[in-house]
Parts: structure tokens; C-alpha cells; sequence
């Protein structure tokens, strides 16, 4: 992080813009194409790139075979490469070109790295394909590492070796290493061992040619390699104007990240094109620190003999824009093939922890209580596909509507509903005696008749409800099944202890807010389809119904306007809390950086995409004053308080890959910690803006 930029820019919070750039070749004509280079390097730097690659032998053309071996080629190629190098002082990228060089008393096939008037260094290529089509070990010799003889390139002499990490002093974690194409294709490829030594981002200038199905071989390729290495993988290929003797070329281009597609370009090209996206060097990094795996494997193979060439990037203190997609919710993909096979997979991921659980303990019968709401409706859908699956009659699930003093006939009426259309036994008890006889015990003023309506008078009414749910479990031979979802355990949302805290198995405690909506959504969808719960119109119509009801937990009546409770307006909107949940827990990113990613996410409602039947009147968007106040709160809550409720949690299935908040799995926290260092962090990061 460059805390000298302004909080607008990407280059601020981590984010390294790059691009994979192809050209219009001229065969054997260094001059035309260094033209065609800069050309393209001027377009990028207007548009902020760091690190701009080209394809393979750009500079004379890839396919000219013997031609390579001509001096007056040979002398253009390095006349070429000083006139890019002139003209970069002023070009704010690193440029990565593909050049035939002469060293020693052999050619070889190199990435040339340029950047403000100097050559950084030389990477020749590791690995030359002689097979099939391919011939270059007639013209070349294969790369070796840096062995402290410097190439000399005209009037230019610099470092030369495939052992090179170059790294940017004033952008933490930006370490390029760069590869050339057959080099990304032997089982150990160059850029494993230079990921392990420290490189982030991994170049690869290719030249090779098109036959049918190699376009998908290299996306699969591009696409693992990303993602065991922990990396950006940057990847150009030749196109127009390739010689087509006895080849054809697609000018393939595309951005992968840690296993991700960031951005490609059309195939064919009719002229120059470039894939640009910004990567996350912090998402990288965090990933590096979080498998320690990672780091073992450089122990064990070896990775301490690359050569660090350090360069300064200078990046504009101006907001560049971010060129990278955003999820609004990014538990939720806005894909729906995505999105369908997440909630296939979430609700069948529930389903199995519970079926095995039950199983365990001799098939008791689940008890839960069924509010009306979001998430005790969804954990009651697993339980009856749970009974489905084990072969049980879904009226051994026992359900119960337990409403208090501020329970709506609204939410009452469709739990009964509902646990009546799936076919589970269902039971009413007014817990109002008993909470009233329990807040008379205390002397609570509402006993008294007067409108208190504080923590205690709402966790008296969670509490008998859970002390009912257990008894109940008791004297049926059952056991209680949870329904807190992971967004209220990350904000402490909860009663502690004899409260909704509280369960002998929570199936809900790997799903957050936000995707519980899609999972009923997919259920009511799929029925018995692909492992959900088969369902009748009745029961349809009724999760519809709790759908479009408010969040609220009913525990304080409505006010004077006869406005319910809403847990919302009091600790703050799920989407903002959910997408903070996911980069810190995922990523553990800055605070200064998730405000910045969420800002850009949600303020234009109209702009980027909406998850699949995402209602359209509730689509919103938040300014940056509402982004940065309730991450005030989530942080507030997450660090500094809900932590000794999360230390105590039953036991439940881990569903999303970001993680879950199981003291016993994804996240160890200690149970007296505090938010101050979190807070802080925020505030001076946007302090330079308010004095703005």
C-alpha cells in the first residue's frame, strides 16, 4: 500500500494494473514493429498500465525461420529495442518485448523488460520446442540463469538470465517474472520456481500458433498455473501478420488470477488489441501467508537463486478507475449458472452435515423453531430434505412457532404455513406468560407496565424460546437444529448462551445473510431437481411470502407509526456487512481497501450486474459516508465484541469458500480482543480525503 496516494486510487490499496498486448506483426521488419510497440505503449500508458507484455519474437516476427540469422536483421532488432527504450522515458509501463538476441556465440529467443529509458533485463527463453511444427532449436540455444555476464544490446549492456524477478520498490508485491511460451508448457514450468522465490506476476510472450482446440489448451493451462501459483498470469500471443507459410495465428490475450479470468480479447484480430485488468497484489499475498504449504514447497525445492532487479514505477496520484469486476455481493455470483450451482452445492452441503449428524446420534427427531423469517425457513428446508434423504417421514420434524410480544400475525401465519405444507408436525406456544413471569422475577419495569423494551426484555424472549426448543428436544427424544446464519455470528447478532446463539447442530452457520435469500429462491425453483426439497404450490407461495417480509427478530412492538423492529436500521444493511465478512475473513484485507472496493461496488445501482432475481425495487446503491459508517460498525462488532459468542458455537457444516467463523476451523480469534488497530487504519487512510 502507497499511503502517498490519494484514497481514490487503485494504486493506493494494492491493485497493479496489466496488460496482455498483440499487434500487427511485419515480417522481418524491427523497425514497423517497434512502431507497432510503442504505439501500443502509449495507449497503455494513457490508460495507467504498469506492466504492458507483448508477444513472442515481436520484433522481427516469430515465424521468419532462417531469416533470424541475418545480421542485417539482427542489427535492426537492437536498433529497434534503443528507439523503445528512447521512447519509454516519458511511458509510464514496464514493457515486456519478444526480441531474437545474440550473446556469446548463439541466438537466443529473449523477453527484453524496459522501463523509463532502461533495460531492466533480458529473459531468454528455457525451453524450445522441436517437435511437430516447431524448430527453434535451429536458430537458438536454450536460456540459462544469470551467471554475471552482462548482454550487450547496441550501446545498451544489462543482466541477462531466466533466473530474473523484477520488483517494484514503491508498489509492495509487485515482483514480475517472465516466461516465454513452450515455457509454460513442460510440467515444471519456470514461473513455478520464481513464484515460490517471490513473483506475483507472471509474464508470458507467446508466439504460438493456432490449430484447433489450442485456444481452450492454453486458458486451461494459463488458468492452473495461475492458481497453483498464487499469481497473475499475463498472456500475449502472436496474431496479425504472422507469416502463414504452413501456420495460422490468433492473437490470443488474457489475464488470469489465482485461477480467475480477468479479461481476454476476441481471437483473429483485425488490429491491435490488449487485455487490461487490474490484479490484487494483496489478495495474493494473503493467499501466500494463508497456505503456509506454499512457502514449504520453496523449502523443499529450492527457489533462493533468482536475481531481484528493483525499478521504481512512479504511479499517477490520480484516480485511475478500477478495471476489474466487483461483486455487489460476493457470496452471491451474479452468473446464474454460477449462482445455481453454488446453492446446489450450499444446500446439499447442509443437507449431508445434518443426515450425518442424525445418523450419528441414532436418528432423533430435529426440533427447530420456525419464526416466519429467512433463516429458520431455509434451515427447515434442509430438514426436510434431510428426512427425504435418510428415508424418514418429515412429520418427525418438530416444529414450533413461539411468538412473544412483538410477533406479527404476518410472520406467525406463514411459519404454520409452511412447516403444515412441508409436511412437519407444527405446535404454537405463547412464550408471553412465562417470558412475563420471568421479567416479574427481576422486577423488570415492563412488568410494571411501563414501555421498556431493552436487551434484557428482548433476550428474555430468546431465551425462553430456547429453553422451550431444548426441553421439547428433551421430552421427544430430539434435538435442536440452529438457524442463525454466519452474517449475525460475525456481528454478534445473537443471544448469548440460552438464547438463539444456541443449538445441538446449526446448519446455518456456514451460509451468510445474503445468499440465504437464493438458496429459497433455488429450492423453490428446483423442487426435487438436483437435490432440493420437493415442495407443494402451497408451501411455493409461502416462502415467496417470507421473501418479501422485512428482517426483524419481533422482540419490541411497532412503534407509534407502526413501524416493526428492523434489524437493519439497527446494526446496518446485510449487503455492506456481508461484503465486508468476505475480504475480511477471505483476504483480511485493510479496512482502507474494503472501503474502497465497496464504494466503487455500490454506488451506481445501475451499473454492473445484479444477482439472478434480485428484485428491482430493491436495488440501491450506498455513498461513501454510508460504506465507511456501518464498517465502522461491522469492525466495532466483529473485533471488539461478538467474538466470545463465536468461541462457543455448536457445531455446523463449513459452505462457502471464503470461510467460516467456527472457532474449531476457519477463524481463531481471542474472545477479549478489541477493534482499535482496525479503526485506526481507517480513519488515516481517509483522513487526507476529509482535509481535502
Amino acid at each position: 500500500m502507497s499511503t502517498s496516494l490519494p484514497f481514490e486510487s487503485a494504486y493506493r490499496h494494492g491493485f497493479a494494473r496489466v496488460a496482455a498486448c498483440t499487434i500487427p506483426v511485419a515480417v522481418a521488419d524491427p523497425a514497423i514493429n517497434a512502431e507497432a510497440v510503442l504505439a501500443a505503449a502509449r495507449e497503455c500508458d494513457a490508460d495507467a498500465v504498469a506492466v504492458a507484455v507483448f508477444p513472442e519474437l515481436c520484433l522481427s516476427g516469430y515465424a521468419i525461420d532462417d531469416l533470424v540469422m541475418q545480421d542485417a536483421l539482427l542489427d535492426g532488432v537492437a536498433s529497434a529495442i534503443e528507439r523503445i527504450v528512447a521512447a519509454s522515458v516519458d511511458l509510464f509501463p514496464v514493457l515486456v518485448v519478444g526480441a531474437p538476441l545474440h550473446h556469446r556465440n548463439r541466438l537466443y529467443n529473449c523477453a527484453v523488460v524496459i522501463h523509463r529509458g532502461e533495460v531492466l533485463g533480458v529473459v531468454p527463453k528455457t525451453y524450445l520446442p522441436t517437435y511437430r511444427e516447431f524448430y527453434e532449436r535451429r536458430w537458438y540455444a536454450p536460456g540459462e540463469a544469470w551467471s554475471g555476464e552482462a548482454i550487450r544490446i547496441g550501446d545498451l549492456e544489462t543482466v541477462f538470465g531466466t533466473n530474473l524477478l523484477f520488483e517494484a520498490r514503491d508498489i509492495e508485491g509487485l515482483v514480475l517474472h517472465v516466461e516465454v511460451c513452450e515455457d509454460m508448457w513442460v510440467p515444471v514450468p519456470p514461473s513455478s520456481r520464481a513464484a515460490l522465490a517471490g513473483a506475483s506476476v507472471i509474464a508470458n510472450l507467446s508466439g504460438s500458433p493456432i490449430t484447433i482446440a489450442r485456444a481452450e489448451d492454453r486458458r486451461i493451462l494459463v488458468q492452473s498455473q495461475s492458481l497453483r501459483c498464487l499469481s497473475a498470469y499475463v498472456y500475449a500471443a502472436a496474431g496479425l501478420g504472422e507469416s502463414t507459410n504452413d501456420l495460422s495465428w490468433d492473437g490470443q490475450t488474457m489475464v488470469y488470477e489465482a485461477g480467475a479470468l480477468l479479461a481476454e480479447t476476441e481471437r483473429f484480430p483485425d488490429g491491435p488489441r490488449r487485455s487490461v485488468a487490474d490484479i490484487d497484489l494483496d489478495k495474493l499475498r494473503q493467499d501466500r501467508i494463508r497456505q503456509g504449504t506454499f512457502d514449504d514447497n520453496r523449502s523443499a525445492l529450492g527457489a533462493d537463486d533468482f536475481v531481484r532487479v528493483e525499478f521504481v514505477l512512479d504511479p499517477p496520484a490520480t484516480d485511475v478507475g478500477l478495471r476489474r469486476h466487483l461483486d455487489r455481493f460476493p457470496f452471491v455470483p451474479d452468473d446464474p449458472a454460477r449462482l445455481a450451482q453454488d446453492c446446489y452445492e450450499a444446500f446439499n452441503i447442509q443437507v449431508e452435515g445434518l443426515v450425518q449428524r442424525m445418523r450419528a446420534i441414532g436418528d432423533p427427531k430435529p426440533v427447530i423453531g420456525v419464526s416466519g423469517g429467512l433463516d429458520s425457513t431455509h434451515a427447515l428446508l434442509v430438514i426436510a430434505r434431510a428426512m427425504d434423504r435418510m428415508g424418514r417421514p418429515r412429520s418427525d420434524i418438530l416444529a414450533y412457532t413461539l411468538p412473544g410480544f412483538a410477533t406479527s400475525d404476518h410472520t406467525k401465519s406463514n411459519a404454520v404455513a409452511l412447516a403444515t405444507a412441508i409436511g412437519a408436525s407444527i405446535e404454537t406456544i405463547d412464550i408471553r406468560p412465562t417470558a412475563s413471569e420471568i421479567l416479574h422475577s427481576i422486577g423488570h419495569a415492563f412488568s410494571q407496565g411501563e414501555p421498556v423494551y431493552d436487551v434484557t426484555f428482548e433476550n428474555v424472549q430468546a431465551g425462553v424460546r430456547t429453553d422451550l426448543l431444548f426441553r421439547l428436544a428433551n421430552q421427544n427424544g430430539g434435538i435442536v437444529i440452529g438457524t442463525s446464519d454466519m452474517s449475525e455470528l460475525a456481528l454478534g447478532w445473537a443471544t448469548y448462551g440460552v438464547g438463539d446463539h444456541m443449538s445441538h447442530y446449526a446448519v446455518n452457520t456456514g451460509v451468510p445473510k445474503t445468499l440465504i435469500q437464493h438458496l429459497i429462491r433455488w429450492v423453490i425453483a428446483h423442487g426435487e431437481d438436483q437435490g432440493a426439497a420437493a415442495l407443494t404450490r402451497e408451501a411455493t407461495t409461502v416462502l415467496q411470502s417470507v421473501l418479501d417480509t422485512e428482517i426483524s427478530p419481533e422482540l419490541v412492538p411497532a412503534d407509534e407509526d407502526g413501524k416493526i423492529q428492523s434489524t437493519q436500521d439497527r446494526i446496518g444493511p446485510y449487503a455492506l456487512h456481508d461484503f465486508t465478512l468476505f475480504h475480511v475473513l477471505r483476504y483480511g484485507l485493510r479496512p482502507s481497501k474494503i472501503a474502497f472496493l465497496a464504494e466503487r461496488a455500490w454506488r451506481d445501482a445501475d451499473a454492473g450486474a445484479w444477482p439472478p432475481g434480485f428484485p428491482l425495487d430493491e436495488r440501491y446503491a450506498y455513498d461513501r459516508d454510508t460504506v465507511v459508517r456501518w464498517l465502522r460498525v461491522f469492525l466495532q462488532r466483529f473485533f471488539g465484541f461478538a467474538q466470545f459468542k463465536r468461541s462457543a458455537i455448536p457445531n455446523g457444516p463449513k459452505v462457502s469458500p471464503a470461510g467460516s467463523l467456527s472457532p474449531r476451523g476457519d477463524w481463531r480469534a481471542p474472545s477479549d480482543g478489541n477493534a482499535r488497530v482496525w479503526l485506526a487504519e481507517l480513519d488515516a487512510a481517509l483522513e487526507p480525503a476529509s482535509d481535502a
